[in-house]
């Protein structure tokens, strides 16, 4: 989470620090025009900005979830390329106009008092808005890439509050701070981290089907680095750079921030050595009239030079800085609005202004207050502007969300029963779609959004009673689509079907029948069989090892044996009784490991590695051996469901997560890695049955299980030396935390798979 805040932090101080500087400036001029009265108009349009902004990031919200999935990319993709314009132009803007920032929203400020209050609410909407936007933007493409919102959040958050500090201190003269090397550092980070929102953008657009070449990856570290690695998150959340990059990311990244970056740099050295005749128009610029004429008078009546209390803002190295009756200011100060005596003899007020004989006029923020127009009718309440212009971006973006959305209540209602399905059916718009669901008829039905030309299945109701009413949310896209209608006892209905144009193209779900899954069974069931006839084998030799005494060969063969049981893992809730005996764990047992109860391979292995005698264990040993030969005779009548097999893909390894990996099950032989070892084997086993129904589902899943397969296997490899395993708790911090890593990655990509492979009875 916190890998995903950095970005976020320095896109919030950053702008948090433009907008409050343009702030700060506006306040700064209003005080010193004598215009205090009008600073509610000032943040009025203030809060009218972050309304706005706020709505945007909403309504941003709203639309990406409103769309397909490959629509999503496209968009996120787009949005992704734009929000780097927005930042790229940003960061180039105020290296270019820091030094006359303040200067132009004077003279904007001083033109808007003499137009009116809405000429000055939008004056000030206008300055603060596009930093607004901008972070909007800037935000949610960062949250959409980290896959989160509370990490990005709670950066942003944390950079606007450091900013808002930053500008109180800087408008109260407690603080200064470089702020060209502020914006100069920051600029040359967000170049960086602009380049791999990029990246990834690219790759969203190349995703939703934009942009060609997703498949053709410029390198994939996967097998080398871990991706749950601190190191490897850090990377990838603050720079969007990923263990597998397309060559267009790579391209992509690479000229951005050469040549981004090339031209900021050059902009950075021509700035820092202007010529020297205009340092000296500068240095001349940079001495208002208004510090010479205070420091003509401070002589004249004997003052000390450091009390005369006039200051003038002036701009200085790209700051909001200040000039006394000392000199100009070192350009890391900021404003402070000091407001004049309401009443003053015109000649003490002209001298402090700098309009003395022989002085340069003073500048526009400096002269007199521009009197308000008169206003004649009834006065409005001064609390409903503010209001308005906070509720009205509200209001629209809620109505966007509202409306644009499709919401049960006015979906349409669709019959559903035993001999008609999809009654008042109609072509629907694309888009997220909800329908209602009414089972009309006298049997529990289960309910099939479906291509009927390929029986591809785009939404669906398990059990949907007689009687009730549910919602079905279904992405439409282009094509054909028809409801089919399975009724239990009875026989499938299908309505007729009806053309969607447009909308781009929407993710569907072959299904799966039991007859599909019927060849995986039965190549599964075969690999079993074998294995329990090898096992069988194993366990006589190791009966026979401590018949004769020999503990040695016993532990040895003990861990043959139990690799081998444990590679048979999607057939254990098929053994039934069976497991237990053979190897069930001391959990639960009230005796422990001395439990009447406690026996098979753990029981065992206890003795083995605890000091048991040989003959101690020959009993539970044949006993052992007894039972897997009972399982073998047994298990070709057990019944297997077919839908299992998808189930223990993810299952398996959970358990070795969950037991093997914490050393849960160890009774003292430190095999804990050779038994996830042999859980993989039979994961892998597993995948292979399954193999031809999840490539002609989901092709780049499956790549991604067997990249995340090879790399945790080289992981245990590396625990393996000469024929002896690191127990798990003698591994270091570093090898443990990675393979735990792997290991949750590949549940991760495991997960999908019982949903993909679910047997559905639209099939």
């Amino acid at each position: 989470m916190w890998d995903d805040a950095f970005p976020s932090f320095l896109i919030g101080l950053r702008e948090g620090l433009e907008g409050g500087l343009i702030v700060s400036i506006l306040v700064a001029t209003l005080v010193r025009a004598g215009a205090k009265s009008r600073l509610p108009q000032v943040w009025t349009g203030v809060l009218a900005a972050i309304a706005v902004a706020m709505s945007f990031g909403a309504v941003l919200t709203f639309t990406a979830a409103s769309l397909s999935a490959t629509a999503q990319e496209a968009f996120g993709g787009t949005l992704s390329v734009i929000a780097v314009a927005f930042v790229t132009a940003m960061v180039f803007w105020m290296r270019r106009s820091a030094r006359s920032l303040s200067g132009e929203i004077k003279e904007k400020v001083t033109g808007a008092l003499a137009m009116g209050s809405g000429m000055l609410i939008v004056t000030s909407f206008l300055a603060v808005g596009r930093e607004g936007l901008e972070t909007a933007l800037f935000l949610w493409t960062t949250a959409r890439a980290a896959g989160e919102s509370v990490g990005p959040m709670i950066g942003a958050g944390i950079g606007l509050v450091i900013a808002a500090g930053l500008c109180w201190g800087l408008y109260r003269r407690v603080l200064k701070i470089n702020l060209t090397k502020f914006f100069t550092a920051t600029g040359a980070v967000l170049i960086v981290i602009a380049a791999g929102v990029l990246g990834y953008g690219l790759r969203d657009l190349q995703e939703g089907g934009v942009l060609p070449g997703k498949a053709a990856f410029a390198f994939d570290l996967g097998q080398s680095i871990d991706p749950n690695a601190w190191y490897t998150t850090l990377v990838q959340g603050v720079f969007n750079l990923m263990p597998a990059m397309t060559w267009l990311q790579v391209l992509g990244y690479a000229a951005y921030l050469v040549i981004v970056m090339t031209l900021f740099v050059r902009g950075i050295r021509a700035t820092a050595k202007p010529a020297p005749a205009q340092r000296v128009a500068e240095d001349k610029a940079d001495k208002p009239a208004a510090v010479n004429a205070a420091a003509v008078k401070a002589s004249e009546t004997g003052e000390a030079v450091d009390a005369v209390e006039e200051k003038v803002v002036v701009e200085k190295d790209g700051a909001v800085a200040e000039a006394s009756a000392e000199g100009p200011a070192d350009g890391t100060d900021a404003p402070e609005p000091e407001t004049e005596p309401e009443s003053k003899p015109a000649s003490e007020s002209a001298s402090e202004s700098g309009s003395e004989p022989g002085s340069e006029p003073a500048s526009p923020a400096d002269a007199e207050p521009v009197a308000a127009p008169a206003g004649g009718g009834r006065k409005r309440p001064a609390w409903l502007l503010p209001v308005a212009v906070v509720a009205v971006p509200a209001v629209v973006a809620g109505g966007i969300v509202a409306f644009g959305k499709s919401k049960p209540a006015g979906a349409p209602t669709i019959a559903v029963s035993e001999k008609e399905c999809g009654k008042g059916f109609t072509p629907p718009k694309p888009g997220r779609q909800t329908f209602q669901m009414q089972n009309t008829g006298d049997k529990t039905s289960e309910v099939y959004l479906v291509d009927p030309a390929t029986n591809a299945v785009y939404g669906e109701i398990e059990g949907l009673a007689p009687g009730t009413t549910r919602d079905l949310v279904a992405t439409i896209a282009g094509g054909s689509y028809a409801w089919r209608c399975v009724p239990t006892g009875g026989k499938p209905v299908t309505s007729a079907a009806v053309q969607v144009s447009g909308g781009g193209g929407t993710k569907a779900v072959i299904p799966v029948s039991e007859e599909d899954l019927a060849g995986p069974l039965r190549a599964y069931k075969q690999y079993v069989d074998q294995g329990l006839a090898t096992l069988t084998g194993q366990t006589q030799k190791l009966s026979d090892d401590l018949a004769g005494g020999d503990l040695d060969s016993a532990r040895t063969d003990w861990l043959t044996a139990h690799r081998t049981y444990s590679s048979l893992g999607a057939a254990y809730g098929t053994f039934e009784d069976f497991d237990k005996k053979i190897n069930g764990r001391v959990d639960g047992l009230p005796g422990g490991v001395h439990d009447k109860d406690f026996a098979g391979f753990h029981r065992i292995e206890y003795g083995l590695w605890h000091g048991a005698s040989a003959d101690e264990l020959s009993g539970p040993a044949q006993q052992l051996h007894d039972d897997v030969v009972g399982l073998r005779k047994a298990f070709p009548t057990q019944d297997f469901d077919p839908g299992d097999l998808p189930l223990r893909t993810h299952e398996i390894l959970e358990n070795t997560l969950q037991f093997e990996l914490t050393g849960d099950t160890d009774q003292g032989s430190g095999s804990n890695l050779a038994t996830a070892d042999a859980n993989l084997t039979g994961t892998r086993e597993l995948l292979d049955v399954l193999r031809p129904l999840i490539a002609k589902r989901e092709p780049q899943l499956l790549t991604s299980i067997e990249s995340d397969i090879a790399r945790m296997q080289k992981l245990l490899d590396d625990a393996h030396h000469d024929g002896t395993w690191t127990p798990v708790e003698k591994l270091d911090a570093t090898a443990r935390q990675r393979l735990n890593g792997i290991t949750g990655q590949l549940l991760e990509h495991l997960a999908p798979v019982p949903d993909l492979l679910e047997i559905r009875k639209s099939a």
